[in-house]
C-alpha cells in the first residue's frame, strides 16, 4: 500500500505522529487476531503490543514489499504460536480455569457458542486453525493469507477446505452426541 510506504518512511525519520497513526491503523486488526488465537483479552493485548514493539525494533531493516499489515500478522502469528506452546505446558485444569476467567463478562449462550467453536478450532492443527482465523475472523483474502503465511495460494485453499470439513465433522458429532448446544 502506497500510504504504508510513506508512513514507514516518516517513521524512519522519527516522526512521532506517524508511529501513532500506524498503531491506530493496525492495532484493532492485530489485537483481534491475537485474541482469536489465544482466547484471552490480557494476553491478546500483550501479544499485540509485542508485535508492534518487534516491528518498530526492526524498522530500519524492514523492506516494504506489499502491505505492512501482512508483515504484522506474520509477527503476531509467530508470537501466538510461541504463546500457545507455552500455554500447552500449563496443566489442562489450570488452562480451563484461565479461559473461563476471561469469559465471565459474556452471556451464557454466547459462552456456550464460543466454547463450542473454540473446541472445534482446538481440534484443528495449527496450520489449519491459522487459515480459519485469518479468513473468517480477520477477513483476509486468500491471496493475503498466502502472503502472511508465506505459502502458495493452492495450499491456502486446501487448508481452508480441510479446516471447514474437520470443523463440520466435529460440530456434527457434538450435536449427535448431545454434548453440543441445541438451537
Amino acid at each position: 500500500m502506497y500510504s504504508d510506504f510513506l508512513l514507514i518512511r516518516k517513521m524512519r525519520q522519527g516522526d512521532d505522529a506517524s508511529f501513532d497513526l500506524f498503531i491506530r491503523t493496525y492495532y484493532k486488526d492485530i489485537f483481534n487476531y491475537c485474541r482469536r488465537r489465544c482466547g484471552d483479552m490480557e494476553c491478546a493485548e500483550d501479544l499485540t503490543q509485542e508485535t508492534f514493539l518487534r516491528f518498530f525494533t526492526k524498522l530500519s531493516e524492514y523492506r516494504h514489499r506489499g502491505k505492512a499489515r501482512n508483515y504484522l500478522y506474520t509477527i503476531a502469528g509467530n508470537l501466538c504460536k510461541d504463546h500457545l506452546k507455552k500455554r500447552k505446558e500449563i496443566p489442562s485444569q489450570d488452562a480451563e480455569m484461565f479461559e473461563r476467567e476471561g469469559q465471565k463478562e459474556c452471556r451464557t449462550e454466547e459462552i456456550l457458542d464460543r466454547l463450542l467453536i473454540e473446541e472445534a478450532l482446538d481440534q484443528l492443527s495449527d496450520e489449519l486453525r491459522e487459515v480459519i482465523v485469518l479468513y473468517y475472523f480477520q477477513g483476509l483474502k486468500l491471496a493475503e493469507i498466502s502472503d502472511v503465511l508465506q505459502i502458495g495460494l493452492p495450499l491456502v485453499k486446501y487448508r481452508l477446505r480441510q479446516a471447514k470439513k474437520q470443523m463440520e465433522i466435529f460440530l456434527r458429532e457434538e450435536e449427535e452426541h448431545g454434548t453440543g448446544r441445541k438451537a
